[in-house]
């Protein structure tokens, strides 16, 4: 696909699709949760590639007693002086949890080596020690998923625009992403390099094209669902039950509380 100019998908048979993976989705959690299984699905990418987008619809129909989004701020000080991988660690599922990365160990691949926030050596080390750190989450048992977004420099660009004029997503706009375009090829070796070291058979990289977020969302939850093995588990047999006749119960007078004003009332 790299390269490749393709159609938009068409609104009608995007939600269509995505009702049906996320429906999928959910028969994934109930499999990790009755299999007491424990996975781990990381997104990233460069700034704007769509990767908050997919998580929301990832997560959407969840249940967020199993399934958690992690997104992590920048590291406190005392986070500075600990092993680097230390703090993702305490965020790693147990069993029958699933665990969304929102940008994870692989911020030390990415900006804080463009951005110059560690050091040669610590980034070396890194590259070294995280092909060895997802062997052993993958030996504990841990289902391991990695996706890079990749988005061309076109389209990245117009998203920072629309993210600066739009009150809602400006939130999302920071100096640090708008000095990304001038650091555009910096970051492209850092990837490069990246995935040179760390793209290993038993936790590879897939990369999912993401000028297209509606093709990128789908083709990322297609190719999770597909990548494990569960099956549908039989939900449990409920029953709405009768509701017992009055005692008595009187609701005390609405005017003893105080409730919101009607705003809808006035559009």
């Amino acid at each position: 696909m790299a390269g490749k100019k393709t159609a938009r998908v068409p609104r009608a048979a995007y939600e269509k699709e995505l009702l049906r993976l996320q429906t999928e989705l959910v028969k994934l959690q109930e499999w990790v949760r009755a299999e007491g299984a424990r996975l781990v699905v990381v997104f990233e990418g460069r700034d704007a590639a769509g990767k908050g987008s997919t998580i929301k619809r990832v997560a959407e129909h969840l249940n967020p007693r199993q399934a958690r989004i992690v997104a992590l701020p920048k590291p406190t000080e005392r986070e500075r002086t600990q092993w680097y991988f230390q703090r993702y660690v305490e965020h790693l599922p147990a069993a029958g949890e699933i665990v969304l990365f929102d940008r994870s160990w692989y911020n030390r691949a990415g900006v804080e080596r463009v951005m110059g926030f560690c050091t040669k050596e610590e980034h070396q080390l890194f590259l070294r020690q995280c092909p060895v750190f997802e062997r052993m989450l993958v030996e504990e048992g841990i289902l391991l998923r990695k996706y890079w977004f990749s988005v061309s420099d076109a389209v990245q660009q117009e998203r920072f625009r629309r993210r600066m004029t739009d009150p809602t997503r400006r939130w999302k706009l920071s100096p640090m992403d708008l000095e990304s375009i001038t650091r555009w090829e910096a970051y492209s070796r850092a990837k490069d390099e990246m995935l040179v070291h760390t793209d290993i058979s038993e936790a590879p990289w897939f990369v999912v094209e993401s000028d297209d977020k509606r093709r990128a969302r789908l083709n990322m939850m297609a190719h999770l669902l597909g990548s494990v093995p569960y099956y549908e588990v039989p939900p449990p047999v409920l029953e709405l039950p009768h509701r017992p006749p009055s005692t008595g119960y009187e609701r005390p007078p609405r005017d003893l509380q105080t409730y919101v004003p009607d705003h809808a009332a006035s559009l």
